[in-house]
């Protein structure tokens, strides 16, 4: 007979372990009739092993208490299995979360490289998923939810585009739309695909502290514009807006728009 210290020292688990296993009923250790002290016999300890084998596996305390009550083999499979689904959407979440973190640390690089001036690139293949009014229809967000690859159901702006159209004149449209990014190996795809090999790439930093509220539009086509004209670009005449990062300074808000505008070759 052991006591609950000699065990925790055998198996490498705390005494707290133990206690808990034991309030859960996983093991049953006799109480000894003079100290009242527990002890645990050998059949005692291997009821701690087997506990352990499927807590290893997060296997989770109530569905180890209804493999002691009885189990069959099919149905440990398929408890199993069911751990397994889980697990396997745990990772494609963290997956997402990881492809997420990296854009936004990219993005985070282009501003510093890029906020106030521009280069020439190609636009990432973009499919178009929906339309909604504005960035500020929140109704309309639950096609945000439905059409994106979402971290947890949740709406997040990187999801939609603002496509400003314009001519000599000035602003002649302007619309949103939601998208996903695609990869080239994914096309063909089922949809309408924006694509565009060649781009004024820049940054320019909007916010309310910053333009009054005014909207940007017409800020973005001007500028674009009179990039176009110095350096001999001839806009397509369309510009698409994505929010890359919004933060605060002072408690003031600041936020940096990822400008792609097509030019023609």
């Amino acid at each position: 007979m052991y006591t609950i210290g000699q065990v925790a020292k055998f198996l490498g688990v705390s005494r707290d372990t133990l206690k808990f296993y034991e309030e859960k009923e996983l093991v049953k250790p006799k109480q000894d009739d003079e100290n009242g002290y527990r002890k645990y016999n050998d059949y005692d300890i291997y009821d701690v092993i087997t506990t352990n084998f499927y807590r290893h596996l997060d296997i989770e305390v109530k569905k180890i208490q209804e493999i002691r009550q009885s189990k069959s083999i099919i149905e440990i499979e398929d408890l199993l299995g069911e751990k397994k689904r889980k697990i396997e959407e745990e990772i494609a979440y963290k997956q997402l979360l990881l492809k997420r973190l990296e854009e936004v640390e990219e993005g985070c690089k282009n501003i510093r490289a890029y906020l106030g001036k521009y280069t020439i690139k190609e636009m990432p293949l973009l499919l178009i998923k929906g339309e909604i009014s504005d960035f500020m229809a929140y109704d309309e967000y639950e096609m945000i939810k439905k059409n994106t690859d979402q971290l947890k159901e949740t709406v997040t702006l990187t999801d939609i585009r603002r496509i400003i159209s314009f001519d000599e004149k000035g602003v002649t449209g302007d619309k949103c739309v939601v998208v996903n990014a695609i990869e080239k190996a994914e096309v063909p795809v089922q949809g309408r695909i924006l694509s565009h090999p060649k781009c004024i790439y820049t940054i320019v930093e909007n916010g309310r502290w910053l333009n009054g509220e005014n909207d940007v539009a017409e800020h973005v086509e001007a500028y674009l514009r009179k990039v176009g004209m110095e350096n001999g670009y001839e806009p397509v005449g369309v510009v698409y807006v994505n929010i890359l990062l919004t933060t605060y300074e002072e408690g003031v808000e600041r936020i940096f728009l990822e400008i792609y505008a097509p030019i023609k070759n």
